[in-house]
């Protein structure tokens, strides 16, 4: 069952000789639960993609349909609730609150929309990422790893419908990329998440259960 669509997606900008086609027709569908890896080279497009398919801007033209919703149909303020309530994101940076502690940051995006936090599920992420005795200590207390696994759980605390995750190992050594890429597989099939990750690293990409390949805006390979 398809949880992401995108149709017709184009994003330009500039015009006439200045045209730059960041974005050009881009057709991808992703199934519900599957570990997708988007590669590509700096400047081919793939994180202006990620950031389409998370609501973060606009296209020039097309949809993104995530859970049979037409996502560009709402206006802005609809957007940015679907976007907290259905897409978690993973960033490069970790992004997480300085000021908050482990737990705290996890059950942040449940807090900031008034919901309940289902202890249960959120403790069985905290305990599967292995963050259980860390869950007291301020991030700036942790190393990159442990700061990346706190954003994952974060990320998949909401039970959003998919988690899109930007180069999240880009600022950790080889040997703990490995182990958060590890958990991130492990996580997404024990909690039927859906994965979206964008890389330029061909080895990494190999976790993923699919591939698909951006270059100059186009998708040039679907493989897996």
């Amino acid at each position: 069952m398809s949880i992401l669509m995108t149709e017709g997606l184009k994003k330009y900008y500039g015009k006439d000789e200045n045209l730059v086609k960041a974005l050009d027709n881009v057709k991808l569908e992703i199934n519900k639960g599957e570990f997708v890896a988007i590669v590509g080279t700096s400047g081919s497009g793939k994180s202006t993609l990620l950031h389409m398919l998370g609501g973060l801007d606009r296209p020039s033209e097309g949809k993104v349909i995530v859970d049979n919703k037409d996502i560009f149909s709402m206006d802005n303020d609809k957007l940015t609730i679907f976007r907290r309530r259905n897409i978690g994101f993973v960033f490069q940076s970790y992004n997480l609150v300085p000021i908050l502690n482990v737990y705290e940051n996890i059950v942040l995006p449940i807090e900031l929309d008034g919901n309940k936090v289902d202890t249960k599920y959120v403790d069985n992420i905290i305990e599967t990422l292995g963050l259980t005795d860390k869950i007291n200590r301020l991030p700036n207390k942790l190393s990159g790893g442990q700061q990346q696994r706190v954003a994952i759980a974060r990320s998949l605390a909401t039970k959003p419908s998919i988690i899109l995750a930007d180069e999240p190992t880009g600022n950790l050594d080889s040997k703990t990329e490995q182990e958060v890429l590890g958990l991130l597989k492990v996580t997404s099939k024990k909690f039927n998440q859906t994965i979206v990750m964008i890389t330029h690293n061909e080895q990494i990409a190999q976790m993923a259960d699919r591939i698909i390949r951006i270059e100059d805006g186009k998708i040039v390979e679907k493989r897996g």
